[in-house]
């Protein structure tokens, strides 16, 4: 699994995709690997049995290699002609996600169906932007007094400029062409305001648009009675997976005091749903003789558990976190299920291996090592104790490990580190999983305002903790990046460390 991961992690460093016909490679390795693995005269040859491993390593690594070059190559091909670029095309096509509010109008994915302009060539997956009629000053408005022009699942003709996906390349700054590339954004454009943009269908039954409308209601559920909260897009961004409406300001404070990975959909939540449906669906189960004759409690309560999990991970947009913990949730449950014990370096590398399968570009992103680095450091520190651990100590135990083990990374990633993420994430932690999120959830899929209030009170006591912590003197340390391959003696003496 490492070896594969590797594998299309190389391939996303490359300047230019190589021709696909090195893939037949693969064939004379694995012809001498399947010989060797067995081949019964030669089992006692140490030499071969090394060679053998060296082989099913390289064929992991390549395999790798050309998955993520397939996966790459196919989208690639899908590609605005540059002679379409800024030329109005009229298209049928559906609204693929929940709209995202900019300060002058809206964004939203678009799924092109068809194209009524002769000879235009239009790749299927795009983003639009529309601004509507009047002046500036009209769309500075917040996003909850305002209205979306197009609904996820609506299916629209549409007049629209296009262009190649287009950003600046800096050092250390955003890659927004890299990110598109991995979001299948094949090209960008605006709506023509004052063009006959008809609404041709309200909804397109498709379990894709389906969820992205249940996201919608949500949204506007959330904006509708937080409306005028300061933080009301952090509320959404726990509830649905998008962060778009918080604030620059917010964003730099959670940086400096080491709680981003808590304002947006974290593994830490999916497995506290996941885990409250495990026993509260055991508890009922095992109290009714049928059921429980049928199938046993445990089984039961794990299926239900798996399905909130992937619910939830939907909801939430499906980020690599989001997928991170639903592959290990449900490794663990196919383990249970067949009566197979796995250690958590295995679930983790399965885990792994099914992300960079699915999406071969989420190894570009600072998410996934930051996702499965955290997750393998406290497997690592807390892994293979005897007897149980006083709550307290365990939770100092758990905040000095992911502290210490997670510097390095930050350092390279994001040239800074919050000195006072402990003492930030020692209250952010429960105060967020424990009671914002739980009752977030709960107001925004019920009618129960109250719970969307209580929430946002609990969040606002964890917001100006933060802000005072924040305050502190030293609270980050900020650096030059490190160069990359300081990270190997980093590692070693992190791992003698804890």
């Amino acid at each position: 699994a490492l070896t594969f991961v590797f594998g299309a992690f190389c391939l996303q460093q490359m300047p230019v995709l190589p021709s696909l016909y090195w893939a037949f490679l693969l064939v004379p390795i694995a012809v001498v690997y399947s010989w060797l693995r067995y081949s019964n005269e030669y089992a006692l040859i140490d030499v071969l049995n090394h060679l053998r491993r060296f082989l099913f390593i390289a064929l992991s690594f390549l395999l790798g290699f050309f998955w993520a070059a397939g996966y790459a190559t196919l989208r690639l091909d899908d590609a605005l002609p540059y002679d379409w670029e800024n030329k109005p095309v009229v298209m049928i096509g559906v609204v693929a996600s929940v709209t995202e509010f900019t300060e002058r109008g809206e964004r939203f994915h678009f799924d092109v169906e068809q194209v009524l302009t002769k000879a235009a060539m239009i790749p299927q997956h795009i983003s639009l932007s529309y601004y509507p009629p009047g002046s500036w000053a009209d769309a500075q408005t917040s996003s909850a007094s305002r209205v979306s022009k197009f609904k996820a699942g609506e299916r629209w003709r549409i007049t629209a400029r296009l262009k190649r996906p287009h950003g600046t390349q800096n050092p250390h700054g955003f890659d927004f062409e890299a990110w598109a590339l991995a979001e299948n954004i094949r090209a960008t454009g605006t709506i023509k305001a004052k063009a006959d943009n008809t609404k041709l269908q309200d909804f397109v039954w498709r379990p894709h648009y389906l969820v992205e409308h249940l996201r919608e209601l949500v949204q506007l559920r959330i904006s509708s009675v937080l409306a005028g909260k300061p933080y009301s897009g952090i509320i959404q961004a726990l509830v649905m997976g998008d962060d778009s409406q918080i604030t620059v300001n917010d964003w730099q404070l959670f940086l400096r005091t080491g709680t981003s990975h808590l304002m947006s959909i974290s593994g830490l939540h999916i497995t506290m749903l996941s885990g409250l449906a495990f026993g509260v669906i055991g508890f009922f189960w095992r109290r009714i003789p049928l059921l429980a004759m049928r199938l046993p409690t445990r089984k039961a309560a794990t299926v239900g558990a798996v399905l909130v999990a992937l619910a939830y991970a939907l909801i939430a947009g499906f980020a690599v976190p989001a997928q991170r913990t639903l592959y290990m949730i449900i490794v663990f449950a196919a383990a249970l299920w067949s009566g197979r014990q796995l250690v958590i370096a295995q679930v983790l590398a399965l885990a792994l291996l099914l992300v960079a399968v699915l999406d071969p570009w989420a190894v570009i992103s600072p998410g996934f090592w930051l996702s499965f680095g955290a997750v393998a450091i406290l497997a690592y520190a807390l892994g293979a104790r005897i007897g149980m651990m006083h709550w307290l100590k365990a939770a100092l135990q758990t905040q000095w490990a992911v502290t210490i083990g997670m510097l390095p990374l930050l350092l390279i990633m994001f040239h800074q580190a919050s000195i006072i993420s402990p003492l930030a994430n020692a209250f952010a932690i429960p105060l967020i999983s424990f009671i914002v999120t739980p009752l977030a959830l709960l107001g925004s899929f019920l009618p129960l305002d109250f719970a969307l209030h209580l929430s946002y009170q609990a969040l606002n006591v964890c917001m100006q903790l933060l802000i005072w912590l924040n305050q502190l003197p030293a609270a980050v340390w900020q650096q030059q990046s490190p160069p990359l391959w300081t990270l190997l003696s980093a590692f070693l003496g992190i791992a003698w460390v804890l």
